[in-house]
């Protein structure tokens, strides 16, 4: 019976010290780093030396690297922990963290690339509008050009609006027929995507 029990113990005593080997303090870390939600998404190398625990890896938030360091501070034979994880651009920009690591505002480098997108977008979309603006002017100066050289068509007396392709004819002709003419022109001009009728058949 005291023989068993020896053996137990001695069983016991050797699978604790091979738990506090550095290869046995390795393995734990990295067992409890993919249990962890916090940090189970990301490459976290793990080396250990003399019990000094030495971390490398990218993150995308202070509280995966926090979480990360503690797990390792956490385990059983660790003397030590050298923290070299790297925060990536994606993690907070100089903003205030709360306790738990995560941004509670953007900082004023966050500030400055925010207004900078912002700037960007807003370039972009002038750019857009006046390019816009080119097209529709050239497509009211087509149908206008059309309506002039037509024979039925009285150029001189309808106003050609163009916006965004949609084409407003006003103003007043002698027919009916003059007028469906005019839309039918306007309809077959390039660039063109809707044609708006507000012409009045009457008397000049």
């Amino acid at each position: 019976m005291l023989q068993r029990l020896a053996a137990l113990v001695g069983v016991a005593a050797l699978t604790v010290a091979c738990a506090q080997t550095d290869a046995g303090i390795t393995t734990n870390i990295k067992s409890k780093m993919a249990a962890d939600d916090a940090v189970k998404a990301y490459q976290i190398n793990v080396d250990t030396s003399d019990g000094v625990v030495t971390l490398r890896g990218d993150v995308d938030s202070a509280l995966a690297r926090e979480r990360a360091v503690q797990i390792a501070r956490g385990t059983t034979g660790v003397r030590d922990v050298v923290d070299d994880i790297t925060v990536t651009a994606a993690a907070p920009t100089g903003g205030l963290l709360d306790r738990d690591g995560n941004d509670r505002g953007v900082g004023f480098g966050g500030e400055i690339r925010q207004e900078g997108r912002d700037i960007a977008r807003e370039t972009e979309h002038a750019a857009g509008r006046a390019a816009h603006a080119v097209e529709d002017a050239a497509i009211a100066s087509a149908v206008k050009a059309k309506f002039l050289a037509d024979r039925v068509v009285s150029g001189m007396k309808i106003d050609v609006d163009t916006k965004d392709g949609v084409v407003t004819l006003n103003g007043t002709v002698s027919s009916r027929a003059e007028a469906d003419r005019a839309v039918m022109m306007a309809r077959n001009t390039e660039g063109v995507t809707k044609v708006v009728d507000n012409l009045k058949v009457g008397r000049y």
